[in-house]
């Protein structure tokens, strides 16, 4: 085995999504992105094979040419570890946007800091602040 990429499937999103998560995570950028043309499966100009990095982690996605009885689950999440309270309060706002909040900001005991929502895409995000980042807030 080479490597394992994780792969999201989206219904006509996918673009916006992977910039929206580019803009908001530093060290991160769009690979590849390749769209589909006139005469093919898809809907043209949506994506049909694109591949961004998130802190040197690679993803693939598309836009599904087929509509599915499915989509994301919040069973399979994205966890964001933060290293200051500014940080993880920017990503949380940023990614609520037109999402769901599954748990708010808040001290559950396992964390001193942690959110958990489901952002505008159907992507679910668990946003923690590292032990030292909440140490670094004191």
């Amino acid at each position: 085995m080479t490597k394992v990429t994780p792969f999201l499937m989206f219904q006509g999103h996918a673009e916006k999504a992977m910039n929206t998560y580019i803009s908001l995570i530093e060290d991160s950028e769009m690979k590849s992105l390749v769209r589909y043309g006139a005469d093919e499966q898809g809907k043209k100009g949506s994506v049909k094979h694109g591949v961004f990095s998130l802190k040197g982690q690679e993803f693939m996605c598309i836009d599904s040419p087929v509509e599915h009885d499915f989509t994301f689950t919040p069973s399979f999440s994205m966890f964001l570890t933060c290293d200051t309270e500014a940080e993880i309060d920017r990503f949380y706002q940023e990614l609520a946007r037109g999402g769901e909040v599954l748990m708010p900001l808040g001290d559950y005991g396992f964390s001193q800091k942690f959110g958990w929502i489901v952002d505008q895409f159907g992507i679910s995000w668990q946003i923690d602040l590292s032990s030292s980042g909440s140490k670094k807030n004191a």
